[in-house]
């Protein structure tokens, strides 16, 4: 992952109900949740809803599938590895294990 996308990724999951929908898209796994779901258990409007999950699906974190009259939303987990191998890659001066990781669990993530 680059600066420019790690970035947007970042930007992406640094607000309260987008952070909240993907910890919680995340939790869904490969089945996913349909927006309205999403907008329900956060508690918030469903086109609110909609613009943060355009957010993170710009950002790469997640994508929608139509499934009838819903959207399914899943996370990508290749990205989510990405950005912590960035984030990771020069942890305590190039030794992960020191920052909790090992090089089999670095980017193994999800």
């Amino acid at each position: 992952m680059d600066t420019t996308n790690a970035i947007s990724a970042l930007a992406a999951l640094a607000q309260e109900h987008r952070l909240a929908a993907f910890r919680m898209l995340a939790e869904a796994g490969e089945t996913g949740m349909a927006a309205g779901d999403v907008a329900r258990k956060i508690g918030i409007p469903h086109n609110t809803m909609s613009s943060h999950l355009a957010t993170l699906s710009n950002a790469g974190l997640i994508k929608a599938t139509r499934d009838g009259r819903s959207m399914i939303y899943r996370i990508v987990p290749e990205v989510m590895r990405s950005l912590l191998g960035f984030l990771t890659d020069d942890c305590c001066h190039g030794r992960p294990e020191l920052c909790g990781l090992t090089p089999a669990t670095k980017n193994g993530c999800c």
